[in-house]
């Protein structure tokens, strides 16, 4: 296992761990890793000291994207975040929203995309309570997983047209 992986129960340490560097912390599903991940990442990665990534669990994914997603189990999407320069540490979170985490880590700065507001996301509350700072990233490259199983699934359909 890698050693920027954590588990649940590690994160109330994170602070006395890492007692004078800033943290910031982000989440997301981060399924089918694409460069606007990348790019957000790194963006995020400049903002503090540390930079901890949240994951949905599988469960929590499905949830959010429906049942084929997602496409990669969670053990992997762990591995391939933790496997990126500009990220610290990896966890999982099984809620909902990253809420729980962002009590327990008490981050200096909680970290989304653009297409999120301080008005629409749903962990706005918790960050501004606990004293994180909240930020946006503009999302400068039009990517989404979504999208990307949509064209491979149109891409497939078009071939077994072509095949008849």
């Amino acid at each position: 296992m890698n050693s920027k992986i954590l588990v649940s129960a590690e994160l109330k340490n994170i602070n006395q761990q890492y007692p004078d560097r800033s943290l910031v912390l982000t989440n997301g599903c981060f399924d089918l890793l694409h460069i606007g991940h990348i790019y957000f990442l790194a963006e995020a990665s400049k903002l503090g000291d540390l930079l901890l990534v949240a994951l949905n669990s599988d469960k929590s994914v499905r949830r959010l994207k429906g049942s084929g997603r997602p496409v990669f189990e969670l053990s992997e999407r762990m591995e391939i975040i933790a496997a990126l320069e500009m990220v610290d540490l990896v966890v999982s979170f099984e809620e909902p929203t990253c809420r729980r985490v962002i009590t327990e880590v008490r981050p200096d700065i909680y970290v989304k995309g653009g297409d999120y507001t301080s008005e629409t996301l749903p962990e706005a509350e918790t960050a501004r309570r606990v004293g994180a700072e909240l930020k946006f990233i503009p999302l400068t490259v039009e990517r989404s997983t979504s999208q990307i199983i949509q064209q491979i699934v149109s891409s497939h359909n078009r071939e077994d047209e072509v095949i008849q």
